[in-house]
């Protein structure tokens, strides 16, 4: 497993790192001891870094993850949560909640504290209420020692500079999907954040089961969209494409997002210890840049296309 620095965190995070949505059953149903069992492949593997949130499966996704980590050794691991999203259309990003949501989730996964904590999903709230309120309730929860970083995540790309610009000790950045294999506009905020020396995390790099053989869950996306339709229509061909030649879309999908060094981390989500496995395989195996460019010919039409997430002024 390779390991890249977080930023100005010096955390060595690996680059391929276990998304926690799914431990909770957000994809479908998953026994706690299938959920535990993968986590702890993950750790078996080299994978360190751990993302979840209270917002996945209703609190579910941390309170099996904290009974994942009963007898992990502390330093084994750097976890990563949230605060801030509460459900589909709940959200609080006062100082209040915020401040209170640290000590719930530190209690559901049964910790002292976490490595990073990041406001979830900015672009569904005020940006100013960010800057001013939130980020300084999570530094008072950081100088108490209940977290060690603080970070940001969203969907649009422009969030990440109104908030950096604005306010001192954000230490990462959580963008999704914007390094895929049809979405590489996270490449242009590269330069900004590498100058800032904010840790980059790259998220939903299968876009949410898009970049699958099985495709996205019936939940996604949650808004009809015209883009929607055509992802989905050119990432089936996608998938198709690769099973004419015996290989799966995601193992092309992890390759391509883990090959780039100047993003940190790259988040998976599985409760499928198999699959963990075939994740970290498919990480050390060389990359098929024949077939890399053919794909890169059927996603051209919808390149860097996405769908809205938020307040229409933050989108």
């Amino acid at each position: 497993m390779e390991y890249r620095v977080l930023g100005k965190t010096g955390l060595k995070v690996s680059a391929l790192s276990l998304g926690g949505s799914p431990l909770g059953g957000v994809f479908g149903p998953v026994e706690d001891s299938q959920a535990i069992k993968a986590v702890h492949t993950a750790f078996d593997l080299g994978i360190n870094y751990v993302d979840t949130s209270p917002f996945y499966a209703a609190t579910k996704s941390e309170t099996v993850l904290g009974k994942a980590l009963k007898g992990q050794p502390r330093d084994k691991y750097y976890l990563a949560t949230k605060v801030g999203r509460y459900g589909l259309s709940d959200f609080d990003f006062s100082a209040k909640r915020v401040t209170a949501s640290v000590d719930e989730s530190l209690q559901r996964l049964g910790v002292d504290y976490v490595d990073l904590i990041q406001c979830h999903d900015i672009e569904f709230g005020s940006l100013d209420q960010v800057v001013n309120e939130t980020i300084p309730a999570l530094q008072k929860v950081r100088e108490k020692g209940k977290a060690r970083f603080i970070g940001i995540t969203g969907l649009p790309l422009k969030i990440f500079r109104y908030v950096l610009d604005r306010v001192a000790g954000v230490d990462t950045i959580l963008s999704w999907p914007r390094y895929t294999l049809h979405n590489t506009s996270l490449v242009g905020l590269l330069p900004y954040l590498e100058e800032k020396k904010v840790g980059i995390i790259s998220a939903a790099i299968l876009s949410c089961g898009l970049l699958t053989d099985r495709g996205a869950p019936e939940w996604f996306p949650g808004k009809k969209e015209p883009a929607v339709d055509e992802i989905k229509a050119a990432c089936a061909k996608a998938a198709a494409h690769c099973r004419a030649k015996n290989v799966l879309l995601e193992q092309l999908a992890i390759q391509f997002a883990v090959a780039n060094p100047r993003i940190n981390t790259n988040i998976v989500g599985t409760a499928d210890a198999a699959e963990i496995i075939q994740n970290v395989k498919w990480v050390e195996s060389p990359l098929d840049h024949e077939l890399l460019i053919e794909l890169e010919n059927i996603f051209e039409p919808v390149r860097n296309k996405l769908w809205s997430s938020g307040r229409p002024e933050n989108s």
